[in-house]
C-alpha cells in the first residue's frame, strides 16, 4: 500500500471513513489503525484532521455511552494530533478539544489511563502560543481544584498538571486563585520528587505564580515553617552544581521572583551568596544560548533596584566582560541544547543583545565607577546606537533601556552622550519608535534635558520642544509624564524668550488639562514647570534639609506674568482649592513666591483678596513645609527694595488682613528655617 493511501481499507474504504460511520463494530479496529498511522507523520495528522476526525472523536469523549477503551483510545489519537504543526494544534483547539479534554468534573471519576492520556494531550496544547490559556481559569471555578485532587494520582499526572499551570498562569488573578486552591501545599513535596520531569515544571510553576505578587510570594517562602524543609531552602539545594544546568537555572530564577517579591531580602545569604552567583555563572560561554539569555535577563531582574547586589555582581568573575561577549555574537559554534535545536528561526545574535543591554542597565542604575566600567566596554555605545535602530523591538527597548541607565552619569552626559551626539538616534525612536519603547525613550530624553546637559542646546533647535508637548497629550500616564517633566528640565535656567515659546507651545487648554490630572505626579511636575517658568534659579522645595531661595527681583517674572499673569493665577488658585496633597499645596505657594519676587507681577496678588487670605490662612498650616512657602510668598510681597511707595502700601494692607500679627505669633513658636524666614519678613515692617 502506497503512503498516499495508507488510509484505505479494503481498497476502498478508509479508516476515518469507518470511524464517521454507525458501524460500531469496526470502530475499535479502525482508531487503533488511525493511531498507528499518525504516529510522527505530520501529514497524516494533517490528513485525518481535513478528513474531519476531530468532532467524531470529542463527540464520543462526551457521550456516557461510549465505552471508555474506546474513549481511551480517542484521546491518545487527540494527544498524537496535537504533536504535529501549530495549525494541528489550532484545528484541535478550534474544535473545542479543551473543555472536553478537562472535563473537570469527570477526570477523577475515569481511570488513570485515560485521565493520563487526557493530560498529555492538554499539556501540549497548553505549550502552543494558539491554546486558551485562560480558560481553566475563568470558564468553570471547579477545573483548578479539580486539577489539583488529580495532581498526586501519578508521575504523569504530576508533570502534566504542572506543565499546565506554568503555561497558564498570566495574571495576579490566576496566581491567587491557584494558592487560594491549595497549590502551593500539592506542589511543595514536588521538589523534592525523584522524577526530573516532575520537578523541572513545578519549578517553573512556583516562579510563574510569584512573579510581581508580594502575596503569594510571601506565602510560597513560608510554606513549611519550622516543621519541614522551606522551599527556599528546597530551592537552593536544587541550584546546586551537581544539578542540571537547566534546574540550576530554573531554580535560581525561582528564587529571584521571591526575593523581588519581598520574600527574601538582598542581605539574606541565599540571594547573596547563592542565587546571584549562580546567575552570573549562567552568562559563561560554556553555558547554552537560551541559558545565557535567560541568565542574563533574570540577572537584571535581580539586581535591578539594589545597589549593593549591583555592587557586588559588577566585580564578580568578570561579569562585564563577559556580557561585552554578547554583542559581539556571530552564530559561531556554542554549546546547543535540545531546545536549543528545536528553536532554529530564533536570532540569537538579538536575543543575546537584549539580554546584555539589560544586564548592563540594570549594574549600572546607581553607581558611578559602574557606569564608567559600562562605557568602556568595547565599542559599547556604537552597539546601543545600532540597538536602536534594529528591526527587533526586543533590542530597541533594552538599548535605550541600558542608554537611560548610562544617561544619570553627569559625566557621560557631558562627555560620551556629547561625543556621540546620542541625541539623535534619541530623537529618531520618539518620532518613529513603536510605543513599546516610548516610555523609556522618554525618560531619557528628561534626563538629556538637564540644565548641565550639553545636549541640551541641540535637542531644542531640532524640534525636541514639539516632542515633550506632544508627549503630554499622550492617553499614557507615563508619557505625559516624561513629557512634562522633559519641559520642567527645559526651563530651568533659560532665557525669557524661551520661556514665552514654551508657554506659546503648549497652550492654556493644555497646561489646565495637566494642572487636572488624575495621576498626582503629572500634576506636580506641571507646578515645577510653571515655577522654572517664573525663576531663573534652581526652585526652592521648602524643607529642612535645603536652603532657602535668597531674595532676588527679576524683571523677566514681570514678562512672564504681563503676557500669562491671568492664566497662571487661575491656575494657582485652581489648585489651592483643590482636594490635593501637601506637597502639591506647597507647589502652588512657592510659585506664588516667585510671582511676589517679581515688581509689577507682585499686583496680580496684592489685586486678589481671596489668595491673600489664602496665603494667611496657610501661614498657620499644620505642616511647616506649607507654612514655610506661604511665609516666602509674603516676604517678598512685603520687601523693601522696590521703588516709591509699592512696598509700603503693600505692607498696610497686609497689616490691615493681620499678616504682622500672624508673624509675631510664628516667631514665638517656631524654629530653625520658618523662624529665619518669618524674622526676615518681620524685618520688612518698618
Amino acid at each position: 500500500m502506497s503512503s498516499s493511501c495508507v488510509m484505505e481499507v479494503d481498497g476502498s474504504q478508509s479508516y476515518v471513513d469507518i470511524l464517521l460511520s454507525n458501524d460500531a463494530d469496526r470502530w475499535m479496529d479502525s482508531i487503533v489503525q488511525v493511531k498507528n498511522t499518525v504516529i510522527g507523520n505530520n501529514k497524516q495528522k494533517t490528513n485525518v484532521i481535513v478528513q474531519g476526525i476531530i468532532p467524531r472523536l470529542l463527540q464520543w469523549m462526551m457521550d456516557d455511552n461510549v465505552p471508555l477503551s474506546l474513549k481511551v483510545e480517542c484521546s491518545v489519537v487527540l494527544g498524537s494530533l496535537s504533536k504535529g504543526t501549530e495549525a494541528n494544534i489550532a484545528s484541535l483547539v478550534d474544535a473545542g478539544c479543551v473543555p472536553v479534554l478537562l472535563a473537570a468534573k469527570r477526570l477523577p471519576n475515569y481511570d488513570l489511563k485515560y485521565v493520563e492520556a487526557c493530560l498529555r494531550c492538554l499539556r501540549t496544547v497548553f505549550l502552543s502560543p494558539c491554546a486558551p490559556k485562560g480558560y481553566i481559569f475563568e470558564q468553570d471555578s471547579a477545573i483548578i481544584p479539580h486539577l489539583i485532587n488529580v495532581l498526586p494520582k501519578s508521575a504523569c499526572t504530576q508533570e502534566c498538571i504542572t506543565t499546565i499551570f506554568a503555561n497558564c498562569c498570566k495574571t495576579s488573578e490566576h496566581q491567587n486563585i491557584l494558592c487560594s486552591n491549595g497549590a502551593i501545599e500539592a506542589l511543595a513535596p514536588l521538589l523534592k520528587s525523584n522524577i526530573y520531569k516532575v520537578q523541572m515544571p513545578t519549578l517553573r510553576c512556583f516562579s510563574v505564580m510569584c512573579y510581581q505578587n508580594e502575596e503569594v510570594a510571601k506565602a510560597i517562602a513560608n510554606y513549611g515553617g519550622n516543621k519541614k524543609e522551606t522551599v527556599p531552602e528546597m530551592l537552593v539545594r536544587l541550584r546546586n552544581r551537581d544539578k542540571t544546568s537547566e534546574m540550576q537555572m530554573a531554580a535560581a530564577k525561582c528564587l529571584t521572583y521571591l526575593y523581588r517579591g519581598g520574600a527574601l531580602s538582598a542581605s539574606d545569604p541565599i540571594i547573596m551568596l547563592k542565587t546571584l552567583p549562580t546567575l552570573i555563572r549562567m552568562c559563561k560561554k560554556d553555558r547554552t544560548l537560551e541559558e545565557n539569555v535567560e541568565g542574563a535577563e533574570t540577572l537584571a531582574y535581580l539586581i535591578e533596584v539594589n545597589s549593593e547586589l549591583q555592587k557586588v555582581a559588577s566585580i564578580s568573575d568578570h561579569l562585564i566582560r563577559t556580557l561585552s561577549e554578547y554583542l559581539k555574537y556571530t552564530n559561531v559554534q556554542q554549546i546547543s541544547s535540545s531546545q536549543t535545536m528545536q528553536k532554529k528561526d530564533i536570532n540569537w545574535g538579538n536575543e543575546l543583545k537584549q539580554a546584555a543591554f539589560k544586564a548592563f542597565a540594570s549594574l549600572g542604575a546607581n553607581d558611578e565607577d559602574i557606569r564608567k566600567k559600562i562605557i568602556d566596554t568595547e565599542n559599547l555605545i556604537e552597539h546601543i546606537i545600532n540597538g536602536m535602530d534594529s528591526d527587533d523591538v526586543k533590542v530597541q527597548a533594552a538599548a535605550v533601556r541600558c542608554l537611560h541607565s548610562l544617561s544619570r552619569s553627569v559625566q557621560q552626559l557631558r562627555t560620551t552622550f556629547q561625543d556621540h551626539a546620542l541625541w539623535k538616534p534619541l530623537l529618531k525612536m520618539l518620532q518613529n519608535g513603536p510605543e513599546e519603547v516610548l516610555r523609556v525613550a522618554s525618560s531619557t530624553l528628561c534626563n538629556l534635558m538637564l540644565e548641565f546637559s550639553p545636549s541640551k542646546e541641540p535637542i531644542l533647535e531640532t524640534g525636541g520642544l514639539n516632542i515633550l508637548v506632544n508627549l503630554t497629550n499622550s492617553d499614557d500616564s507615563l508619557l505625559r509624564l516624561n513629557g512634562v517633566w522633559g519641559l520642567m528640565n527645559m526651563t530651568f535656567q533659560v532665557g525669557e524668550k524661551m520661556k514665552h515659546q514654551i508657554l506659546e507651545s503648549l497652550q492654556t487648554e493644555q497646561l489646565f488639562r495637566l494642572l487636572s490630572d488624575p495621576d498626582p505626579n503629572v500634576l506636580i511636575k506641571t507646578l515645577g514647570l510653571l515655577r522654572n517658568l517664573l525663576s531663573s534659579k534652581p526652585p526652592t522645595i521648602f524643607s529642612s534639609d535645603e536652603g532657602l531661595a535668597e531674595k532676588s527681583t527679576f524683571k523677566h517674572i514681570d514678562n512672564v506674568m504681563s503676557g500669562y499673569g491671568d492664566q497662571i493665577m487661575q491656575a494657582v488658585v485652581f489648585i489651592l482649592e483643590g482636594e490635593h496633597s501637601v506637597d502639591i499645596k506647597e507647589q502652588a505657594l512657592c510659585i506664588l513666591g516667585h510671582i511676589a519676587d517679581g515688581k509689577s507681577a507682585k499686583d496680580f496678588i496684592m489685586g486678589n483678596e481671596d489668595v491673600l487670605r489664602k496665603l494667611i490662612n496657610y501661614m498657620v498650616h499644620s505642616n511647616e513645609k506649607v507654612q514655610l512657602a506661604a511665609v516666602y510668598c509674603i516676604g517678598n510681597l512685603v520687601w523693601n527694595d522696590d521703588e516709591g511707595k509699592g512696598s509700603a502700601e503693600r505692607q498696610a494692607r497686609l497689616r490691615d488682613l493681620g499678616v504682622q500679627k500672624s508673624l509675631h505669633q510664628l516667631s514665638t513658636t517656631t524654629s530653625g528655617d520658618l523662624q529665619q524666614r518669618v524674622k526676615v519678613a518681620l524685618q520688612q515692617f518698618s
